[in-house]
């Protein structure tokens, strides 16, 4: 008996309700902490390294940095964090499967697709936490501020979390070749990190691009969770929070689809 097939027997069969979702999704979770038993480690290093690092540099690029500019750039390190966490592992996740041909048997396992989905959006989320706590703890440490957190953390990371996870699924499994995903994630990173408005105000952009970015959740994941980690230095509204949801769902339907089209 193989090993995958050794695995299958640990799963339900398929049935309906909330109970058998539940438990195909602590199914899918032991595969993909399984899966990633040797690669997470190091994951959750470099999101460390990435958060720390994001910190420090900007103190590197601007030396008489002011408190509300630390507060600006921290925030923005820690929603960095969350939106390359699921925007560029999720998809290079599933590329990988791709090459290594364990994406068909995945993907004909007897659970519901949507837990599966889940599933890997919890490993990125674990990935993601010591990354932002990094970030947080070192801009504490290195700029002398303080964060006040609010209870609209909790909701702004994960929709932010999950928003980026359901983009890159939607890419990685619409998208057959494996390494044109690989691009994506490559061309996602330039553009989150130089051309959208999360670790510099909007305002910095040209006015085309500013307006595009209204559009993008890029720009408002930055508002939300940045609201809920500051008070006064960035003003939330309802639509910061639709356009997030909105991205969510219209990407978590896409990529519904894409699965329930597989044979």
């Amino acid at each position: 008996m193989t090993v995958d097939n050794a695995f299958a027997l640990y799963l339900p069969a398929k049935r309906s309700g909330a109970a058998s979702w539940l438990s195909s999704y602590a199914a899918m979770l032991r595969w993909e902490t399984q899966g990633a038993r040797l690669l997470f480690p190091l994951i959750v290093v470099v999101q460390i390294l990435a958060g720390a690092g994001f910190v420090l540099g900007f103190g590197l690029l601007i030396p008489d940095i002011d408190t509300d500019m630390a507060l600006y750039l921290s925030t923005g390190a820690v929603v960095m964090s969350l939106i390359l966490i699921g925007l560029v592992l999720t998809p290079q996740v599933i590329a990988q499967q791709r090459m290594e041909g364990s994406y068909e048997f995945l993907w004909s396992l007897p659970v519901p697709r949507s837990a599966a989905t889940m599933a890997s959006v919890t490993l990125a989320a674990l990935a993601a936490i010591p990354g932002v706590a990094a970030a947080m703890l070192v801009a504490i440490w290195r700029y002398d501020i303080s964060f006040e957190v609010s209870p609209a953390v909790v909701p702004a990371c994960l929709l932010t979390l999950l928003c980026g996870c359901l983009i890159g699924s939607a890419v990685a499994h619409g998208v057959e070749e494996p390494q044109v995903t690989l691009l994506f994630t490559q061309l996602a990173i330039f553009f989150i990190i130089g051309f959208s408005p999360v670790s510099f105000p909007v305002d910095r952009l040209p006015s085309w691009l500013a307006t595009v970015h209204e559009f993008l959740p890029f720009h408002h994941m930055a508002i939300v969770v940045r609201s809920s980690l500051t008070t006064g230095l960035v003003t939330v509204t309802p639509l910061d929070w639709v356009v997030v949801a909105a991205w969510t769902a219209l990407t978590g339907v896409i990529t519904g689809l894409v699965l329930v089209r597989r044979k």
